[in-house]
């Protein structure tokens, strides 16, 4: 019997998790390892910024579902990797050995990075988790009581831009609901080289479509921004040309701001020589698993995978959800194989898809691969975006409290797009 350990228990590490279940039966082992105690969905954080979500409409207790599974359950941060031993260890003191080990926790939050960033001692706010969300509420709450300013967008390094076009959609929209909207200017603040660069070098007609829809919802922006600093109630912005060089000063004052941060690779990865780069993301080949540790494999966020071009202040390559998907089911499929004894060969599919809300509206994109040339590029805005995000939203929760480990991407939301599946 073999013991398979999965490294967090977010949108890659819970389904992962349940593929392996149904991959293998019940002749081995597999034990979840994860700091928190349920499960979150990221994508809706924005909604929870603005009190359009609560934290139980989106995250639910871990353990009693992962044990109608049999699926084992350890709630405990993660320390250091020995993979040379092929053991973890736990905050709490202990070990666990495994016999295959997934990688799946996401990034840390890179916000010490730039002096007064963040939620946690800085001046900013962030939708990257539940938590920041719910901070983030009761600071926008502040704001609909005293109007002033507002900033949002993303750091130098970043690397998921969605999420704040997103955030500045469903502010807009939320404010002018409440009649205040012309009482708060409002500031995008990106390092994207444009507007609908997306990290991704742009997606169609993603330029022009994006600056439309910030133009019409009155929100101005500053592209190739680094911010240098950020101090109570003004962020000290520096802007760039295209080759790089500084070309303007901007001291923004704001009374509200949600900035989303650069990823690194979590501490407990770092120590071992061979398994991440110098920003702590794993190693992998193109099956997914780490060239130095054969029985490790990687999926998400916290994976390397290099800009998808170089700009004039650092962005990064982002990994979308059906991304995950397909690394999470090339890697069961390979672990299922070794297991069988056979050569595991499946690879994951580097295609991007992303629906995002805009409140009353919305955005999709696909762009198959990620990295052009692409055989498919695919940009559509609409009030039926809005509504495929929340029935996006219901279906995953469903998902992830049944059990089940179907393709989500592969089998509606390429449907719903109208676009027929691509093979690798």
């Amino acid at each position: 019997m073999a013991h398979i350990v999965i490294l967090g228990a977010g949108t890659g590490g819970l389904p992962c998790a349940y593929e392996l279940r149904d991959a293998l039966g019940r002749d081995h082992r597999i034990t979840v390892v994860n700091g928190a105690d349920y499960f979150q969905f990221v994508p809706s954080n924005p909604w929870v910024g603005v009190g359009w979500r609560k934290r139980a409409d989106i995250t639910f207790p871990l353990q009693p579902y992962l044990a109608r599974r049999q699926i084992q359950f350890v709630c405990d941060w993660v320390t250091a990797l020995e993979p040379a031993e092929n053991r973890i260890r736990l905050r709490s003191g202990g070990w666990l050995d495994y016999d295959y080990l997934v990688i799946a926790t996401g990034p840390r939050l890179a916000f010490d990075e730039i002096e007064g960033a963040g939620p946690h001692g800085g001046h900013t706010h962030s939708v990257c988790t539940v938590d920041h969300a719910e901070l983030a509420h009761a600071d926008y709450l502040a704001l609909t009581e005293e109007p002033g300013p507002v900033i949002i967008g993303a750091f130098q390094g970043a690397s998921c831009f969605g999420p704040a076009y997103e955030f500045a959609a469903v502010v807009d929209t939320d404010l002018r609901r409440r009649r205040i909207r012309d009482r708060v200017p409002m500031t995008f603040v990106t390092s994207e080289p444009y507007i609908g660069h997306l990290g991704l070098g742009g997606v169609g007609d993603s330029k022009g479509m994006l600056e439309s829809e910030l133009r019409t919802r009155h929100i101005k922006w500053i592209c190739n921004a680094k911010v240098t600093q950020v101090t109570p109630g003004v962020m000290h912005v520096a802007e760039h040309d295209d080759n790089g060089q500084r070309v303007r000063e901007h001291s923004l004052p704001f009374r509200f701001s949600m900035m989303l941060p650069a990823f690194q690779g979590v501490e407990a990865v770092r120590g071992a020589a061979g398994l991440a780069n110098a920003r702590g993301f794993i190693e992998v080949d193109e099956i997914q698993r780490n060239p130095t540790y054969r029985n490790i494999y990687a999926l998400g966020v916290c994976i390397a995978i290099p800009p998808v071009e170089q700009t004039p202040v650092p962005t990064g390559a982002p990994k979308t959800g059906y991304m995950i998907e397909s690394m999470t089911t090339a890697i069961v499929h390979n672990i299922r194989d070794e297991l069988a004894g056979k050569t595991p060969h499946e690879t994951g599919t580097w295609n991007a898809i992303c629906l995002a809300d805009m409140g009353d509206s919305g955005a999709a994109f696909v762009a198959l691969p990620q990295i052009p040339p692409r055989n498919v590029t695919w940009f559509k805005k609409g009030r039926w975006v809005h509504w495929a995000k929340i029935a996006f939203e219901k279906y995953f929760m469903h998902k992830m409290k049944s059990g089940t480990s179907e393709p989500i991407y592969e089998k509606y939301v390429l449907k719903l797009l109208g676009i027929a599946r691509l093979k690798r």
